[in-house]
């Protein structure tokens, strides 16, 4: 029998997350099933079970952990509003657009966050509660509290921007989506 180092479930608990992170930004919570999620992550179907109770308690696992990632990519702008344009830029860009598995778990997985159960509706509430207050210290460096209503509103037009140029099938008007939301955001924020 194999001897693992004591931090080796541990680690493969984080491959399983960031493999079914992408997973199910690209095909959706519903359209991912689990031996599909443990094949991504290189692993049998049957060591699910050893990391996590079931499907639901991945989710809200995946939902908490990419909400932190999201969390600590908005700390790599530079401070202030010249980091909230590049944000904002970033966020929606074509990149980001079309590639979904990479990107947002707000704009990709919202329907269904709304569907899931108490636990990942927690963990998505936690974590969206982090990106506001990450936004609104970036609006408000001197009181982000002040900002936090300026910061739901500029998270919100981010998520349904993205979500709106990626719905549609012409993709000048994708792109024109993208580029009037920039402005939008940027006016907002003014």
């Amino acid at each position: 029998m194999a001897r693992y180092t004591k931090d080796h479930k541990q680690v493969t608990r984080q491959r399983i997350i960031e493999a079914a992170g992408h997973r199910f930004k690209q095909d959706g919570i519903d359209g991912s099933g689990i031996s599909t999620l443990m094949s991504d992550a290189g692993l049998t179907n049957g060591a699910f079970y050893a990391h996590f109770a079931s499907k639901d308690d991945l989710v809200a696992g995946v939902v908490a952990e990419e909400l932190r990632a999201q969390v600590a990519r908005c700390g790599t702008f530079q401070p202030g509003r010249a980091g909230l344009e590049d944000l904002v830029r970033a966020y929606l860009s074509a990149e980001h657009r079309d590639h979904p598995g990479a990107g947002c778990p707000s704009a990709a997985l919202i329907d269904e966050i709304g569907r899931c159960g108490d636990d990942t509706k927690q963990a998505y509430t936690d974590g969206a509660r982090a990106v506001i207050d990450a936004i609104a210290a970036r609006l408000a460096p001197e009181d982000p509290g002040a900002a936090r209503g300026r910061a739901i509103g500029l998270f919100s037009m981010l998520v349904g921007t993205l979500q709106l140029s990626r719905a549609l099938s012409d993709r000048r008007l994708a792109d024109e989506t993208l580029e009037q939301g920039i402005r939008n955001t940027l006016t907002f924020t003014s």
